[in-house]
């Protein structure tokens, strides 16, 4: 049976490399899939999802009042049955684009995997994690780790000294030098003003 599948996390926890390999495992069985991801996050380029790792691959850049049932019809339509969809950045659906995802799984009968941060900077939830979080059938967290050694379940937003940044719009996009994920205990201390966080991320010797 199909089912809505809701992969959260704080950010850095691998969320598009757990996508992209999960793409990767459909097509070794001879599967076809559709990856759907957020145009306004175009940090690797318009139309391309890709993890900090360097793995990649071409997918369908949506617009916020896009809808996905017709996405998924359209691209059914022009290349023959799907096995899976598959959507990055899922925190930025809006509530009726979840509701869709909800169709291509019950009307369908395609499953879909959504990978998407659980709260905002603030945290807050996201349109989109909040209807995924009351929507899925099925809700798996993918677990990183705060500076402190604990599990990071919140993001903090940073200036260019590490400072926490508590206003402004809750779609900034930015990576490793904008957002840092941390346990709720450091995420408090940081919000609060008592310290700052060291933005430079070491690259893993391979």
């Amino acid at each position: 049976m199909a089912k809505l599948y809701f992969y959260y996390s704080a950010m850095n926890a691998g969320k598009t490399t757990t996508l992209l390999q999960s793409a990767y495992n459909y097509h070794e069985r001879g599967m076809r899939t559709l990856i759907l991801t957020p145009r306004l996050d175009h940090r690797a380029g318009e139309g391309v999802v890709a993890s900090r790792i360097g793995l990649r691959a071409n997918a369908r850049a949506f617009e916020r009042d896009d809808d996905l049932l017709a996405i998924v019809d359209a691209d059914i339509a022009a290349r023959g049955a799907l096995d899976c969809v598959l959507v990055d950045e899922a925190q930025f659906l809006c509530k009726a684009q979840v509701w869709q995802l909800t169709d291509v799984v019950d009307r369908r009968r395609i499953p879909v995997l959504a990978y998407g941060l659980r709260t905002d900077f603030r945290g807050e939830l996201f349109e989109g994690s909040q209807y995924l979080l009351a929507w899925a059938d099925h809700l798996d967290e993918i677990k990183t780790i705060c500076h402190s050694g604990s599990k990071a379940t919140m993001v903090v937003r940073v200036d260019e000294h590490g400072r926490a940044v508590t206003d402004g719009p809750q779609v900034e996009i930015g990576g490793n030098e904008r957002y840092v994920s941390v346990s709720r205990a450091e995420y408090k201390k940081i919000v609060a003003g008592e310290g700052r966080i060291e933005l430079q991320q070491p690259v893993l010797p391979l």
